[in-house]
Formats: structure tokens, C-alpha cells, sequence
């Protein structure tokens, strides 16, 4: 059971990043890294370092 809800809940966090990362300029396919913890931190951070550029 705990293994569905990890793959609801990875779902729903890569999904979305695949929609924005390009609006960044980041490859789409980095959005993988959020199935970690810090990889999501790691990218959340880069975007919002790109919007002040």
C-alpha cells in the first residue's frame, strides 16, 4: 500500500515539473530527479534563481 501512494504522490510532483522546467530552460526530463527528496529541493531552487535572472 505505501508503494501506491508513493507513486500517486511521485506522480503528481513530476507531472507538473515536466510543464514548467522548459519554461526555465531546464530539460524535462530532470523532473525524474523529483522522485527523490533533494533532487526536488535541488530543482525548486534552481528555478526560483532562474526567475530573478
Amino acid at each position: 500500500m505505501s508503494m501506491l501512494w508513493f507513486l500517486v504522490l511521485s506522480a503528481l510532483t513530476i507531472v507538473p515539473l515536466f510543464k514548467l522546467l522548459p519554461q526555465y530552460g531546464i530539460n524535462p526530463w530532470f523532473a525524474l530527479c523529483a522522485v527523490f527528496l533533494p533532487g526536488l529541493i535541488v530543482l525548486l531552487w534552481i528555478m526560483a534563481a532562474r526567475v530573478e535572472d
